[in-house]
């Protein structure tokens, strides 16, 4: 019997076939290009005119860029190279060659050159563990203390200014550690803040010509009142007593080589003021928004009109405002740098939008999660550490980006002051004999510079939130 059925059947398969290829339609670069550029008509016009726009752009650009010269004296020479090689146009990149140490660095010094690229790289290791959590930790001290070594580095001057900024944000830090003992925190805080005063300024002819320049204000002689209340400086009264620093230098002149800020120009002030105004208005912003949402009359309402008036003011007015208007309330003689009044003017302006952006990542959350955090026994301060300011920042995460991308191509506005940032020197440039009638080179290069900082804060908010996104998408 088993011999009998021991033949195979026919229609009984052992073993799989493999599976067949997808149609040439559904895979592949074919598939892409039905799903994305010819998915309906209207997706097909717009496809074939976006084409032929790419295609007549770059048949008019690319050969006048790659027909470029690399190596002119002037736009004459760049012409006559042109010529020679049979062109009737190109590009004369000779221009970036030849100028870009001061595109770049403005009128630093060049043998001191190594002192703004060595700030950069040391940028790169302060940003590296603030952007990235895998890092170790520890890394973070090197970014607390980095302001003050690129202070020192782009600057120069004295070792011991840097050194007692340090100590004195120090003990402003230990004074503001009595947070806990409610009854030390006001005092700790005050000394610490009256201690770093006194190492380098003199406060009361600060508050003097403060006092002098708001009566000044509604005085009919103004111009009087204010240097005469401003000349009562504590200089004057004690002309013998040194700052801390000072005192410091004289026993130990240690320092580098000083450079003014008329010196700093070019993309450098760029990133000088930019990222100076970021790393300042987040946390003023956070501070402001909080404000904004605070129970407490007197903070909501100055917070509130902090932000008003900051915002209903062009950027524009506020440079024109520090680089005029603040020297009235100074003591008479002193010099307040003005690189340093359009930081603290640009931070203000980046700080109000910043508020209103985390503001609206607050009011996105919902009110369970500031009744959790009551539930959990925590107090205001903890609950906004731990529970609702992570959940806003992330929520706020484009709006951040985006004004800080904002920000750092404003800063192109301090040309109308007087400071020469890179829009300064194109104008610098093109007013000089030999490159005068030369405009796209030179605005495809400073285009280009700020382009790839922005990019890297477009590409690095995306990164962070997918890292951060809490869904399963």
């Amino acid at each position: 019997m088993s011999e009998t059925h021991s033949f195979t059947v026919g229609y009984v398969r052992h073993e799989m076939q493999g599976p067949l290829p997808p149609p040439v339609a559904e895979s592949g670069a074919v598939k892409w290009m039905r799903e994305n550029l010819f998915s309906s008509w209207l997706n097909a016009i717009l496809t074939v005119v976006s084409l032929f726009v790419i295609w007549w752009v770059l048949s008019h650009t690319l050969p006048w860029m790659l027909a470029g010269v690399w190596s002119a004296s002037s736009l004459t020479d760049c012409r006559n190279i042109l010529a020679e090689r049979g062109y009737s146009s190109g590009a004369c990149w000779a221009v970036i060659t030849e100028r870009w140490p001061q595109l770049i660095f403005g009128f630093y010094p060049s043998e001191l050159y190594w002192r703004p690229i060595l700030a950069f790289v040391l940028l790169i290791g302060a940003v590296a563990p603030v952007l990235y959590t895998s890092l170790p930790r520890k890394m973070l001290w090197f970014s607390l203390i980095y302001p003050l070594i690129a202070y020192y580095l782009l600057w120069g001057g004295s070792v011991w200014t840097p050194v007692m900024l340090a100590v004195g944000f120090s003990l402003v830090g230990m004074g503001g550690t009595l947070a806990s003992n409610k009854s030390g925190f006001f005092f700790g805080v005050l000394i610490a803040i009256l201690i770093f005063l006194l190492m380098f300024f003199d406060p009361l002819s600060a508050l003097l010509n403060v006092m002098g320049g708001i009566a000044g204000l509604f005085s009919a002689d103004s111009v009087r009142l204010s240097p005469m209340i401003g000349s009562l400086a504590l200089r004057d009264l004690f002309p013998l007593m040194p700052t801390l620093s000072d005192l410091l230098g004289s026993i130990a002149p240690i320092g580098l080589e000083s450079v003014t800020s008329r010196e700093i120009g070019g993309f450098l002030l760029a990133l000088v003021i930019g990222l100076s105004a970021i790393v300042f208005s987040m946390p003023l912003g956070i501070l402001l928004a909080l404000g904004r949402q605070s129970d407490l009359f007197i903070i909501n309402k100055v917070c509130v009109t902090f932000i008003e008036v900051i915002r209903g003011i062009p950027l524009i007015v506020w440079l024109f405002t520090a680089s005029t208007l603040l020297n009235y309330f100074l003591p008479p003689g002193t010099t307040f740098d003005l690189i340093l009044r359009v930081i603290i003017m640009v931070t203000f302006f980046a700080a109000a939008y910043i508020a209103e952006v985390i503001r609206g990542g607050l009011a996105a959350l919902p009110k369970g999660q500031y009744e959790g955090a009551d539930s959990l026994g925590l107090d205001y301060w903890q609950s906004m550490r731990l529970i609702i300011l992570p959940q806003a920042l992330k929520i706020s995460i484009p709006g951040i980006v985006n004004t800080f991308i904002g920000l750092f191509k404003d800063t192109v506005l301090v040309v109308f002051i007087g400071l020469l940032d890179p829009i300064g020197f194109i104008n610098l440039i093109r007013a000089t004999v030999e490159w005068n009638g030369i405009y796209w080179e030179l605005y495809i290069f400073v285009g280009l510079c700020f382009f790839l900082f922005c990019f890297f804060m477009s590409r690095y908010s995306q990164y962070l939130e997918r890292k951060l996104r809490t869904d399963h998408r």
